[in-house]
């Protein structure tokens, strides 16, 4: 008996430690697509008052290559944790991140949650996915 209570002892604790540390640290960050942002966009009264923040996680160089039309700001994906202040944005504003191809968003999004913002949304397949419904890029910064 006692042995079989051990046995049982050790597959919980093995389960609890899979289960914590294993490849489930995946994102949990709603996925929009470019739709739902394009709607959000075209409802809004004017591209600053659309009720989130609208931010570029590419670099310099790709953001002044053009951007999606409302962008509020450019902040590099590895630059989030260091410059998020920038944002000027709230614990429960709406924020949504996009990159290139949503991978870069993905991980700006999760270091935004991490930082305590509670709605942050990354644009699925982002500027490549926004091309591709056939939508017009805005230019850059100047």
């Amino acid at each position: 008996m006692k042995l079989r209570w051990l046995a049982y002892l050790g597959v919980l604790v093995l389960a609890v430690a899979g289960a914590t540390s294993g490849p489930a640290l995946a994102s949990h960050v709603r996925q929009l697509s470019v739709q739902e942002v394009k709607r959000s966009l075209d409802k809004a009264p004017n591209l600053r008052e659309k009720g989130f923040l609208l931010v570029d996680v590419r670099s310099v160089e790709e953001h002044d290559s053009g951007a999606i039309p409302g962008t509020d700001a450019n902040i590099d994906f590895r630059e989030m944790a260091q410059r998020y202040k920038e944002l000027g944005a709230g614990l429960a504003d709406h924020i949504v991140v996009y990159c290139q191809s949503g991978k870069r968003s993905n991980i700006a999004a999760d270091t935004l949650t991490e930082l305590g913002y509670r709605n942050v949304y990354n644009i699925r397949g982002s500027v490549n996915a926004w091309l591709q419904a056939g939508f017009q890029l805005a230019g850059g910064r100047r």
